[in-house]
Formats: structure tokens, sequence, C-alpha cells
């Protein structure tokens, strides 16, 4: 039987795939060995160590189920979400800057008509969202179809709670640009919110002394055709987690000033009945081709999720 030495051992095992029968599996499976193998060395990993690895993973795959991904979490909160996104838009050129799905996009955003206040049913205070959808000289993009989504004032999206089956979706919509590119909506100011922290993802964070926070956010998908779709998300100005997002998510473009108003009508025209906020952002497109991402789970999901 061949015997192999540190080096000699990192060889073989990438020489074992060398007849994989396609390319780029053959890379990705070669180089993930060439770096676990660094891994191993650089950091003299001890038996115990290595049994605690295959551990936390076996846990962090039981904690996953059909309305929960635990591996998207711990994705995210290494930075390895936000890593395959820069680098699979590396060239904005003046486009809007783009950052993860995340977990939420559970796909039934149906076509709201302009001016809905998609969070009706929800207490917390009011914000009016006036938006405009361009190509990169600033021309309107009309049709263009745009899904927002965000959680409560109580940091919870509505399909993790337990009557998102017979109440359906809340704050959470789909909007058609008008002729000017433009949509407005009304809802509530959401807040910032943990990352769940009852499974190993989540306590691995704490341990470490991480904070499990993402700042106040509102989700957008914009899809127009013969332009990339965008994935984003629009933050609110002032947050205390900015600097800090769990996720990696926050870009300084993607910073919105959220005025608190006291005008006695909103934008549209109709009356406010208290003080509100006013969001505005302006979405830029990037000429191109694709498709806007399905769910990646295929249920709601619940309250221990992302």
């Amino acid at each position: 039987m061949t015997q192999f030495n540190e080096a000699e051992l990192t060889e073989a095992v990438v020489a074992s795939f060398a007849q994989t029968p396609d390319a780029r599996t053959k890379f990705l499976l070669q180089e993930l060995v060439k770096s676990l193998h660094d891994y191993v060395r650089r950091t003299n990993l001890s038996f115990d160590e290595w049994a605690a690895a295959i551990d936390f993973l076996t846990r962090t795959g039981q904690t996953c189920t059909p309305s929960r991904q635990e591996f998207i979490l711990l994705s995210d909160v290494l930075g390895v979400s936000m890593l395959v996104d820069a680098i699979n838009h590396r060239d904005r050129a003046g486009a809007t800057e783009t950052t993860v799905l995340g977990p939420f996009y559970v796909g039934e955003h149906k076509v709201t008509p302009h001016g809905t206040d998609i969070s009706s049913d929800l207490k917390g205070e009011k914000m009016f969202v006036q938006a405009r959808v361009t190509d990169l000289s600033g021309a309107p993009l009309p049709g263009a179809a745009v899904d927002v989504w965000h959680a409560d004032d109580e940091g919870f999206y509505d399909s993790q709670r337990p009557s998102y089956a017979s109440d359906g979706p809340s704050s959470r919509a789909r909007f058609i640009a008008d002729a000017d590119g433009r949509f407005f909506f009304r809802t509530i100011l959401p807040c910032s919110y943990p990352i769940p922290t009852d499974g190993p993802v989540g306590q691995m964070i704490v341990s470490t002394g991480r904070h499990p926070m993402r700042p106040a956010h509102v989700h957008f998908l914009v899809d127009a055709e013969g332009y990339e779709p965008l994935i984003t998300h629009v933050f609110i100005g002032g947050d205390a987690y900015l600097d800090s997002d769990v996720v990696f998510g926050v870009k300084d473009e993607l910073i919105a000033k959220v005025d608190q108003r006291t005008d006695p009508v909103m934008p549209d025209g109709k009356l406010a009945a208290a003080p509100w906020h006013l969001m505005s952002y302006e979405f830029r497109m990037k000429p191109g081709a694709g498709t806007a991402p399905r769910p990646m789970l295929a249920k709601p999901i619940d309250a221990a999720a992302e």
C-alpha cells in the first residue's frame, strides 16, 4: 500500500479527481481539497478540534428543515454569502449595489396597487416609501416588477408568525413601475432584529462575543426586461448596527435617510393620521440578462429561521 507524507497526501487526493468528467466540478473539488488540507496544516488541527468541527456541521445539518436553512445562516455570518454576491457583481458600472437575497423571499408576492398599505394589520410607526426604477442614464423603466418585503417592528417576517397560513402575506407585495418608473406604498418602519440564536450557528456567534443583530432594512427585488435582476436592501439611516451587520450586508450606497415627517398629508395627497416617516430611493438597473431567483425554501419560514 502506498504511504503518503503531508504534502504527498494532498497531491494524491487532488489527483484522485483527475478523471472527473465535468471540468468545472473537477476544478472546484481539487481547489477545495487544497484549501482544506492547507487549513489543517496551518492550524495544526487537533483530533478534538476536528471532532468538534464535525459535530458542529452535523448539528447544523440536523437543524435544517423544509422551512429552515441553517447552512444559509452559516454562510451569511461567515461572510461567504456576501463574498459570492461580490464576485458575481464586480462591475456595477453605476448600477445600484446588490446584497444578499436572504431566506425570507418566499415567492408569493402579489401585484398590488400603488399607495397600498402593505402593513395595515400591524402596529408600528407609519412609513411612506417612494421609489423609481431607471437605467444607468436615469431614463425610467416602466413596467419593472418590484418585489418588496421586510420585518415588522418586533423583528419578525410574516412567514415566521404562526398565523401566516391563515392570515397570508403582510409587509410583502409586488409593484409595477408606472410610465415614469415610479412606485410607492405605505408600510411601517422596520426595526433591527437578531438572527436566531437557538441553533448551532447562533450559538457560535454568541460564544465568540459577536452580536447577532441585523440593521433595519427593506428588501427589494427589481426585475426589468433587458436588465440584470437587482437583489438589494435599503437600510434605515442611523441604525445602531449599520457598522456591524452580522451578515455583512450593508453598503454605504444602500443607506437611506429616512426622515420623520409631521405633514398632514403624504406625498400622494392622502391624509396622515399621525407623524410618519419618508423613505425615498432610486434603483439604477444594469443592462443584461438573467432571471429573478426562486425561493430557496419550500415552505414558509418558522420563528427560528434567519
